[in-house]
């Protein structure tokens, strides 16, 4: 059954052809704009990929926790700016950031997180490196080569977490999720409304109470929409200035009134 989990992993995670990025960012530019405890969205490409967007009816498909360079002169050939990433044949790794150099990303930068608990983050991410994934379980990776089913989405989220086996763990944003349970930082918490009297105000009072989500429901979109994540678009931070911007009739304007021949 290990030997079958090997296959399947390696056909699910075997690249498809697909249309170049819409826009990809040079890796120094993307480095300069991250910090420890983002989160960055990828939009991947292969088979599994293709799956867990149509699940979650989403962009993104995978995640990673970028820990910047916690793993220098820690662990050998650890790279600076790097990544930690749940991989489906090889479990938690460290990867460079240029990997996801010609793929469509996202940051998501998690708002106000303290210091000490940003540490804790990063220091979880780091004692998880080197878990591997039981591929015996193969009823959970079968889900993946089934042909897009015809369930309404709202059942679409479930079936990420259909079984019980490890498999279920190897969606990226599943560890990124338990680590930010660690800190109790929220991702796209359960709400409910507690109702109380005030007696001092005779008035009924509404309290919301947040309830932490099974890590096993959490996806890559979630970073996306949640309320408590800021969205970092480098090509903004460096300064953007859209006076700046040459245009293709504005340089075929200036060429013809310089005397040049346009192109």
């Amino acid at each position: 059954m290990n030997r079958i989990g090997q296959l399947l992993s390696g056909f699910l995670e075997k690249p498809l052809s697909q249309p170049p990025p819409f826009e990809s960012l040079e890796p120094a530019l993307l480095q300069a704009s991250l910090r420890p405890g983002d989160v960055l969205l990828v939009e991947g490409n292969s088979r599994i990929s293709l799956a867990i967007k149509y699940l979650t009816q989403s962009t993104w498909s995978h995640a990673a926790l970028y820990v910047g360079d916690a793993l220098v002169g820690k662990r050998p050939g650890s790279p600076a700016g790097a990544l930690i990433e749940a991989d489906l044949r090889r479990g938690v790794i460290v990867v460079p950031l240029a990997k996801y150099a010609i793929f469509n990303t996202r940051i998501c930068r998690p708002v106000g997180l303290a210091d000490e608990d940003r540490q804790k983050l990063v220091d979880y991410m780091i004692d998880s490196l080197g878990k591997q994934y039981d591929l015996r379980n193969v009823f959970d990776l079968m889900r993946y080569l089934l042909p897009p089913p015809p369930v309404p989405v709202r059942w679409r989220r479930r079936m990420l977490a259909l079984g019980s086996g490890d498999p279920t763990r190897a969606i990226c944003s599943t560890l990124i999720a338990q680590a930010f349970q660690s800190v109790r930082y929220p991702i796209l918490p359960s709400v409910s409304n507690v109702f109380s009297r005030d007696e001092h105000a005779d008035q009924l009072m509404i309290r919301e109470l947040l309830h932490i989500r099974h890590h096993s429901l959490y996806t890559p979109r979630d970073f996306d929409v949640s309320p408590y994540f800021q969205i970092i678009k480098p090509s903004v931070e460096r300064g953007f200035d859209y006076r700046a911007l040459s245009w293709a009739e504005t340089q075929a304007e200036a060429e013809a009134e310089a005397g040049a021949a346009p192109p």
